[in-house]
């Protein structure tokens, strides 16, 4: 199969402003999570996509591959859609612009994932650490046996009633989808848990369409809040 994977990057984020041009090791964040993404050998081409004509110039300065992407898109899917609309591909790799921890294993295992003809939507998670069980900026999944995704919240889930310690995932911000469901969920109005969670994968769960969910030993950092990035910088000083 040939597979893109697409980053979607705007500037105009509300919790940490320009966060995707905020430097780790003096190197843009967008920049970080796009060679980690490049080193993957399984992917035919990787793409930023963005509104924005800095993110695209620093990109081009730097020889990253970057498409200019309509302002309207309300979601990173909608940007991914509109790459796919002009770049073919089997299977679309939507990597989120501030995952800076991603790894060629996890596009592994995401592209093992879509190996079942079943699949129309996929992602990950991991076991979630101590620190993002009640963190609202960590998403939480809990899965059918199947490994389809239940739900997706910011939420502590499941809830341990009974002090029992259940094991908790959290989701990484990796998802892989053929074209059809993309164009599927352009199509599709915003769902009311997608709106009270402010989580777009919902959108395809609301609608009854199954998230397929790989697991990987290899946890991830998205970076929403200053606290987030000055945790990723030091990770990755220790790496």
């Amino acid at each position: 199969m040939r597979a893109i994977a697409v980053i979607p990057a705007r500037l105009a984020s509300t919790r940490l402003p320009r966060k995707m041009l905020r430097e780790i090791a003096c190197k843009p964040l967008i920049g970080i999570v796009y060679e980690a993404v490049r080193s993957s050998v399984l992917l035919a081409d990787v793409i930023v996509a963005t509104d924005s004509e800095e993110i695209l110039r620093v990109c081009q300065e730097r020889g990253w591959k970057a498409l200019m992407t309509s302002p309207a898109h309300r979601t990173g899917t909608e940007r991914v859609h509109e790459v796919s609309n002009r770049e073919a591909a089997d299977l679309y790799i939507n990597v989120q612009g501030d995952e800076p921890l991603t790894r060629s294993e996890h596009i592994a295992t995401l592209l093992q994932v879509m190996q079942n003809p079943a699949a129309q939507v996929g992602t990950l998670m991991t076991s979630a650490a101590e620190v993002d069980i009640a963190n609202p900026n960590a998403v939480k999944v809990v899965t059918d046996r199947n490994g389809c995704a239940l739900y997706f919240s910011r939420a502590t889930i499941p809830f341990d009633r009974d002090g029992t310690r259940p094991r908790y995932f959290k989701h990484l911000g990796l998802y892989a989808y053929p074209k059809p469901a993309l164009d599927r969920f352009v199509t599709l109005p915003e769902s009311s848990l997608e709106s009270s969670e402010r989580l777009e994968q919902l959108r395809f769960l609301e609608n009854g369409i199954p998230i397929f969910v790989g697991e990987t030993p290899y946890d991830s950092v998205g970076v929403d809040t200053e606290e987030d990035l000055q945790r990723v910088i030091e990770i990755l000083r220790r790496c």
